[in-house]
């Protein structure tokens, strides 16, 4: 199982997260979330880390941002883009002409969404909440079961788990990935190494 450690923001974090395991870590640079980090932050991070690392830009609604050039060649150093806004299958397919994307939906809209209307690497079925994750609240995980029958690119699981419950979410949904943010901090936007470690197993042993 993959796991992906999202609101990372500082090295000490990064590295305890792939010492324990994890595939990728991301990186929120959505100023209105608890885990925002500054792009430059976030590269200097980046930049301490050690090579085959998948690095993820998670994003809400940054359509102009996308527009600015050099905005566009910071994003070369993360290995994909996570767009955790309303953004349209139009403006979807123009961010992945410069990284792989990665499309969250509310799970109480995914019945509502024709996947392939996307041209995304991946979609991620997250809890509905205007804060766009982070919540540490899970969804009906049928949503998630049913969503993944009509796709045909992975499914990535997030929205309220930890390592009390990721082990079962895993068996009923057998998505993809996993990615998880609250579920294993000591407060937002620090992690909870010991609840990192054992998390990133629960998903390893499953």
């Amino acid at each position: 199982m993959r796991v992906k450690i999202c609101g990372i923001t500082n090295l000490d974090d990064a590295r305890a997260a792939l010492d324990a395991g994890a595939d990728a870590l991301g990186f929120i640079l959505y100023e209105k979330s608890r885990r925002f980090i500054a792009m430059e932050k976030a590269l200097e991070i980046i930049a301490g880390l050690p090579p085959f690392v998948t690095t993820i830009a998670v994003t809400v609604d940054a359509g102009d941002r996308f527009k600015n050039l050099g905005w566009r060649k910071q994003l070369k150093n993360f290995g994909a883009t996570q767009l955790h806004g309303h953004e349209s299958p139009v403006h979807v397919k123009a961010v992945g002409k410069y990284l792989p994307v990665i499309k969250v939906i509310a799970a109480d809209e995914a019945v509502r969404v024709e996947p392939d209307d996307y041209a995304v690497s991946a979609f991620m079925l997250d809890t509905p909440s205007p804060e766009h994750g982070g919540t540490g609240r899970a969804f009906d995980w049928s949503l998630a079961q049913a969503f993944k029958k009509r796709l045909s690119q992975p499914l990535i699981l997030s929205g309220g788990l930890n390592p009390e419950n990721v082990a079962r979410a895993i068996e009923q949904v057998q998505p993809y990935a996993v990615d998880v943010a609250s579920g294993v901090e000591a407060a937002p936007g620090k992690k909870d190494h010991a609840k990192l470690r054992e998390f990133i197993r629960q998903c390893k042993s499953s």
